[in-house]
């Protein structure tokens, strides 16, 4: 059984990819230091798979720890590095966390692959690495464009070292997954979108408005070149993209490609905006949500949205879950949160 280190596996996106590796097989190892996410996650992992993974709490930036962890369970033949921080208007307000969390991380897992014989890497980036593009929707040829935050020039940065590390010859292999906006929970109710405190992303402020733990959500920006003025993503259901990292994975241990590092985009092909998502929810529950719009907020994008054709021909992967259902899962998810307190 093969061996899979998961950075941040705990946090959102982790802890559903974690519950597909081990629906696929593999033998899976969470580390995370749990400063956005609760350990308790991992209960709901084992109630969906069967299977409690084994998890250590450690933050990346702790070499010693990592390199510790490394020797105490050899034979790792796989990272998929999830662990950091990625809000927008957070990083505007504290980049110099952003780029220890985001970049000084990376660093250390990619020395110690070298040292321990890892053979490579699935790395958790972004859409923000294309900044506004010219074209929508945005293929993996697009230029990436000075960020417009220091979470997108974290990303950037990061894409960056790891194709430095390949061309110099270091001997692993990588898959940059370039997401756009995911949401959603599992369908079991088991595990979803659980920040610590305030909510940086979307749809968590959506559902915990909804159920009446927030006054109204704000709506940043009214005037942007969009159909009513709200900014548009392209919103991808959660499970649909931890699939994505499980073929990711197979592809790269089994060899498939003659190209040390590939890079695929993740979303679905179609941009919703802020104001249509809130009215999507609203008609998939039958709850209203209570919303006020406000001024732009630093470092957002006006609207992007994926050409995933090159992930869904070369992996083999698409996004299957409506963005109606993908809603749903996210308000279970809440309602469960709810039943809990």
């Amino acid at each position: 059984m093969k061996k899979i280190l998961v950075t941040g596996g705990t946090g959102y996106i982790g802890s559903h990819t974690v519950v597909e590796l081990q629906a696929a097989g593999y033998d899976v190892i969470i580390i995370d230091n749990l400063s956005n996410s609760n350990e308790s996650v991992v209960d709901g992992i084992e109630r969906i798979s069967g299977i409690r993974p084994l998890f250590v709490r450690l933050d990346c930036n702790d070499t010693d720890g990592l390199r510790s962890l490394f020797t105490a369970h050899p034979g790792i033949c796989g990272i998929i590095h999830f662990a950091a921080s990625k809000a927008v208007g957070e990083s505007v307000r504290l980049p110099l966390m952003y780029y220890r969390n985001n970049i000084v991380t990376l660093l250390n897992l990619l020395e110690l692959m070298q040292e321990f014989g890892v053979e490579g890497i699935v790395f958790s980036s972004s859409c923000t690495v294309y900044g506004q593009p010219d074209l929508l929707p945005v293929t993996e040829d697009a230029p990436v464009k000075p960020a417009m935050s220091p979470y997108g020039n974290t990303k950037q940065i990061s894409e960056e070292i790891i194709r430095d590390a390949i061309h110099a010859g270091l001997p692993f292999r990588a898959v940059i997954l370039r997401y756009f906006n995911p949401i959603g929970a599992h369908p079991s109710a088991e595990i979803g979108e659980l920040p610590n405190g305030v909510p940086q992303n979307l749809v968590p402020f959506i559902t915990q408005t909804a159920a009446g733990i927030r006054p109204e959500l704000q709506v940043f920006g009214s005037d942007y070149d969009t159909p009513d003025g709200s900014c548009i993503r392209d919103y991808i259901n959660v499970v649909d993209l931890s699939k994505a990292h499980v073929t990711a994975m197979n592809r790269m241990l089994e060899n498939k490609s003659d190209q040390p590092m590939e890079t695929f985009n993740l979303g679905t092909g179609r941009g919703l905006t802020v104001l249509e998502l809130i009215n999507a929810f609203e008609q998939s529950t039958g709850v209203k949500v209570p919303y006020r719009i406000v001024g732009r907020r630093e470092g957002d994008i006006e609207k992007v949205w994926a050409n995933p054709e090159h992930a869904n021909k070369v992996l083999g992967w698409t996004a299957q879950t409506s963005v109606e259902d993908t809603l749903i899962s996210a308000w279970k998810w809440q309602q469960k949160l709810g039943r809990q307190q």
